[in-house]
């Protein structure tokens, strides 16, 4: 990656990013955060320098930086990606720890994280704005759609499709062609033996409804 990044977002999300781009050492300009509290300090040597909808560092998108979101909450994820698109016509990176493991015949879309020994294997699809804890794994013709999220050692099966806004805990596995729904839950450590509707929540081994 040529241009630097900046991160809109200086948490938890935000900090896992910077760690993922400075791996790859890509510059990371600044990041971007509506804390006050946050404003001014640094975060691994790099200056929070404002809020997300700053339009004076905003405007630097395109030809001299990158862009990549990283909010802790899924709507203000999604907003602000369409912020970008409509405002300022960018479209965020990925960011992608050195350490992950991406086949080159995986599909990715835009603005996903990919942590630190996650695994994204052959023909397995990512849509836009997803979230891959560190040593997740997705296994081959899985799909994970937009805004999911799958916590640390997290695991897909082969053919498991993951919905839109879905969470997925730490430790969890989905047994091959299972189907979690969009913005279903699956609590952390469970197994789940069977699909999951829309907006449910599942826990347990074998996962139940909650």
């Amino acid at each position: 990656m040529e241009n630097p990044v900046i991160i809109l977002g200086a948490q938890t999300v935000g900090t896992a990013a910077l760690d993922a781009f400075l791996s790859n050492d890509v510059v990371v300009y600044c990041l971007l955060d509506d804390d006050q509290k946050l404003q001014g300090t640094e975060l691994l040597d790099v200056p929070v320098m404002g809020n997300t909808d700053d339009g004076e560092l905003l405007k630097l998108l395109g030809k001299k930086c990158e862009v990549f979101v990283a909010t802790e909450d899924t709507a203000s994820r999604r907003s602000l990606t369409q912020m970008l698109r409509t405002e300022y016509e960018a479209v965020p990176v990925n960011a992608i720890h050195e350490r992950a493991s991406v086949s080159n015949h995986a599909t990715l879309g835009h603005g996903n994280y990919v942590g630190p020994n996650a695994v994204v294997a052959a023909t397995a699809t990512l849509g836009n704005g997803c979230l891959l804890g560190p040593n997740s794994v997705v296994e081959a013709r899985a799909t994970v759609g937009d805004y999911a999220q799958l916590g640390s050692g997290a695991l897909l099966g082969a053919d498991v499709q993951v919905g839109e806004q879905a969470f997925v805990g730490a430790g969890a596995v989905i047994v091959a062609g299972v189907k979690i729904g969009d913005k279903a839950r699956v609590g952390a450590g469970s197994v789940v033996v069977a699909d999951v509707p829309n907006g449910q929540t599942v826990f347990g081994n074998p996962a139940v409804k909650v």
